[in-house]
């Protein structure tokens, strides 16, 4: 079977305004590609309202209708998801199976992006160390990488700071990017220690008992295994409240386990509810019957929907911290935009940023991507720490 690279990935637009866009897959299949797909329009801001998978362990066909931002760049997109798909070639004969050795990306080159503001405003970070200086100036140091792995250019760096710039306008003083040095890099880590009672109760692997540390009522989210339907594929059926990412949450839980989709169904109904039904085979081409795997991939998706990010608010010494935790899937990639609506989130809470430091921590044999983010008490700053947990929830699950 060939095709067309360009024809790999097709984009068809919305006709009208609420009308869904239609993204079509057509590539050699591997274990993860949905994963790695839906991240990367959920990167674009855009939401999977109803979804078709098919495979026959060689050739893949998927679509998506997603609805999002009428400001998308549809070619950038189409390039994005182009790169995740396997290439095309009359060689292709056996499925990709995801083998963390195999497919972990090479380290990208990281960054320094360094740069002074005149004064310090709400809302500046909705645009990494940050931090306020006394007399009111702002510097923010941030380690970043491009997915281009184009930043080593003029043209690249040009153009990333132009864009600042028309964010920051007259308020920035100085902008510079240069390669970070080794010992820079494991500066930016920030500190490996987490206090116990944080580690504990954030991290936790299981199904909690109580509702307040998840985003969801357990009773909302229901997971089912059925092996009568198929002689080949276990069906697994999902239903529970939409929220952004929820594809993607569920995509990324079953790479990590290492389960091929065959074919799948899923869509969004008027109510704000998801039904997701997936016939699915593991690693061997056998189906899910031994009763542990079964519980052990239905309490990880319930885990996975209750709490797909795990958010509190506690205290740091005298101070008020905001500490947001995002999984990172075995290949080494987390979630996409969760500190662009963190921040959203405090800016629509009129909260002002002193300090962040962005991290990685291994906990409980799992790696997580931890942003421990210090909110400025001045200025009369009473709000309960309630309310700012349940905003920064809602901005990131896009239940407004």
């Amino acid at each position: 079977m060939g095709i067309l690279y360009e024809d790999v990935v097709l984009i068809k637009e919305a006709e009208k305004a609420g009308d869904p866009t239609v993204i079509t897959v057509n590539c050699p299949d591997k274990t993860g590609l949905g994963c790695d797909l839906c991240r990367i329009i959920l990167l674009f801001g855009l939401s999977i309202a109803r979804g078709d998978i098919s495979t026959d362990g060689k050739w893949c066909y998927l679509v998506f209708w997603v609805v999002g931002r009428p400001t998308t760049r549809w070619d950038l997109l189409k390039n994005r998801l182009l790169e995740v798909c396997p290439m095309c070639s009359p060689s292709v004969s056996q499925i990709y199976y995801y083998r963390p050795e195999f497919q972990q990306p090479k380290s990208p080159d990281v960054f320094l992006l360094k740069f002074w503001c005149y004064y310090d405003r709400k809302g500046l970070l909705h645009g990494v160390k940050v931090s306020t200086a006394p007399d009111g100036r702002v510097m923010d140091l941030f380690y970043i990488t491009d997915t281009r792995e184009l930043l080593h250019t003029d043209k690249r760096q040009e153009e990333t700071i132009a864009h600042l710039k028309a964010v920051l306008r007259d308020s920035m003083i100085s902008c510079e990017i240069e390669l970070a040095s080794p010992e820079v890099t494991a500066m930016s880590q920030g500190s490996s220690f987490l206090p116990s009672a944080i580690t504990e109760d954030m991290f936790c692997l299981e199904l909690p008992n109580q509702n307040t540390n998840s985003f969801l009522p357990s009773n909302l989210v229901s997971v089912g295994i059925d092996n009568s339907l198929s002689p080949s594929h276990t069906l697994v059926q999902i239903f529970c409240q939409d929220h952004k990412g929820l594809i993607y949450d569920i995509m990324r839980t079953l790479k990590d386990y290492n389960i091929q989709i065959s074919y799948g169904q899923f869509f969004a109904n008027p109510k704000e509810n998801c039904e997701v039904d997936l016939f699915v085979m593991q690693v061997d081409g056998k189906k899910i019957v031994h009763p542990e795997k079964q519980n052990a991939l239905c309490s990880r998706l319930r885990m996975e929907l209750l709490r797909p990010l795990r958010v509190d608010v506690l205290s740091r010494g005298p101070d008020t911290e905001l500490l947001v935790a995002n999984p990172v899937e075995l290949s080494g990639r987390g979630r996409p935009l969760v500190f662009h609506d963190i921040t959203l989130a405090l800016k629509i809470l009129d909260i002002r940023i002193f300090s962040v430091e962005i991290a990685r921590h291994k906990i409980h044999d799992r790696e997580w991507e931890v942003y421990r983010i210090l909110l400025d008490d001045g200025d009369g700053f009473a709000l309960p720490r309630d309310e700012i947990k349940e905003c920064v929830r809602k901005k990131l699950m896009c239940w407004e």
